[in-house]
């Protein structure tokens, strides 16, 4: 049983804080219209920045351009391909940290807009490209400017909503990707007729085109998207004070500390559960893109690039991610997404039919897609304070991304049709993954358990509230979400 407050109704009627709580308590159905309300205004947004962004990532455009041509025109021989697939993720890991860091500092309405706007020029200039040391250079710059996106807005969810309201608008934010992967292909279908106009072919078209709706998307973020509850004009004072309170003393019984100081950096990157936490991301990460990466094969270019539109229709992403947070659950749907990728991948590296295979890659795509938001939610759940939050999370999306290196080196062109190394390698971090997810929830358990032998009269006999809200995750009245 949690003891961490789960409401400003419940912080005031236990007397935990000693400031004056000028807010009225909401009825359920007023609750549920605010919280409706918000999700109007932040989640339309945020998801369709996602999804312009995604869709031109190389999970989705570079495996459907190199069917239009990318890989001959470009001379991609070898293993430059992959290279190229590589490049992208290592910027995008080492600056999503620091992307965080300055993100309630430049505000989120101007932030995330700005950084989806600066990814049109690197993608429009992919259209361009006529060599391989211009495809890879292109690819460096988009992985510093995607960088700060997806760790920005969980981290940006975070500030917004409770914790157990956390993985249903992660799910609906992340649930875009999985869109992305369904639309790439079917606009990458249509996109593919427009070879020769102007002299392109089609892969430059793709990246020209989707390039040019990332910049349309980012300009409407500007007007639309709003920086956290205190600020927020849309809602009445009567709901800024709701949400402020219901978020403040959500991850602690004292409140959060929202004042940044340099421990918080080496608090977070000190924490056990951090590093747990970015090797289970880093597992489905790899699952993710492996498969993404390299779905369209086996087919002519027209009928791979449709085949890959049903396996990314998030149903189960949203099933899982509804039911987490109903139950308060991440670890078991997670360990679950796992399962569906285990098998996915065993069918796909049999001998089984091409038939089958397909069959196959539904499990392979869901499995991953369905998994994520539950891992980002899970870790943003268990850490306490504003800032060792922010940065905890942008480590582990950061350093787990490096997970599409590796989907980027494995599945090698000698290996056709089969791709037994690279299923391999995916079944691999399956089992890190589910292994890494079994150790958390064991910690994890065990630390609750301990925690649960002390109870609040005790605490208050040996820490000052001041103390408690320093401690954050750490305070013995804290526990972790399963």
């Amino acid at each position: 049983m949690e003891k961490v407050l789960d409401s400003p109704a419940a912080a005031q009627s236990n007397g935990v804080n000693s400031e004056p709580l000028d807010f009225r308590v909401l009825t359920a159905e007023e609750e549920r219209k605010l919280w409706r309300k918000i999700d109007l205004r932040l989640m339309p947004i945020l998801s369709l920045m996602y999804l312009a962004s995604f869709i031109d990532r190389c999970a989705t455009v570079t495996g459907n351009a190199r069917l239009q041509g990318l890989e001959a025109e470009l001379e991609l021989t070898g293993n430059k391909f992959n290279i190229a697939l590589t490049m992208f993720f290592i910027p995008y890991c080492i600056f999503e940290c620091p992307s965080n860091l300055v993100l309630k500092r430049f505000l989120p309405s101007r932030w995330l807009p700005a950084i989806t706007l600066a990814q049109f020029l690197s993608r429009i200039a992919m259209g361009f490209v006529r060599t391989y040391g211009e495809l890879v250079g292109t690819r460096i710059c988009l992985g510093v400017v995607e960088a700060g996106l997806f760790p920005g807005v969980a981290y940006y969810l975070t500030l917004w909503y409770p914790r157990h309201m956390l993985q249903w608008r992660i799910g609906l934010f992340f649930g875009a990707a999985s869109l992305a992967g369904a639309f790439g292909g079917a606009l990458a279908f249509g996109i593919g007729f427009m070879s020769q106009t102007g002299g392109l072919l089609g892969w430059s078209w793709i990246f020209i085109l989707e390039g040019i709706a990332t910049v349309l998307v980012g300009l409407v973020a500007f007007f639309v998207l709003v920086d956290f509850p205190a600020t927020a004009k849309f809602l009445t004072a009567e709901q800024r004070a709701f949400v402020i309170m219901r978020k403040k003393y959500d991850n602690s019984s004292v409140g959060e500390e929202e004042q940044f100081e340099i421990r918080h950096v080496v608090e977070a990157l000190t924490d056990w559960q951090v590093w747990l936490h970015t090797l289970i991301l880093m597992a489905v990460i790899t699952n993710l893109y492996g498969i993404t990466l390299f779905l369209p094969f086996g087919h002519s270019p027209a009928v791979s690039q449709l085949l890959t539109v049903p396996p990314y229709v998030p149903v189960v992403l949203f099933i899982f991610a509804y039911w987490s947070d109903r139950i308060k659950m991440r670890s078991l749907f997670i360990f679950v997404g796992f399962l569906f990728s285990l098998i996915g991948f065993a069918i796909n590296i049999s001998n089984a039919p091409s038939g089958v295979k397909y069959f196959g890659t539904f499990f392979c795509v869901t499995g991953p897609y369905a998994a994520v938001p539950g891992i980002i939610a899970w870790l943003g759940n268990n850490l306490s304070g504003q800032y060792k939050r922010g940065v905890g999370m942008a480590f582990q999306i950061g350093i787990g991304h490096f997970g599409g290196t590796f989907a980027s080196n494995m599945y090698r062109t000698q290996d056709k049709p089969r791709f037994i190394v690279g299923h391999g390698c995916e079944l691999l971090f399956v089992a890190i993954g589910l292994i890494s997810v079994a150790a958390t929830v064991l910690v994890s358990h065990r630390i609750n358990r301990r925690r649960d032998e002390e109870t609040r009269t005790a605490l208050n006999e040996v820490y000052s509230d001041d103390v408690l809200r320093r401690m954050g995750d750490r305070a013995p009245d804290f526990r972790y979400t399963l």
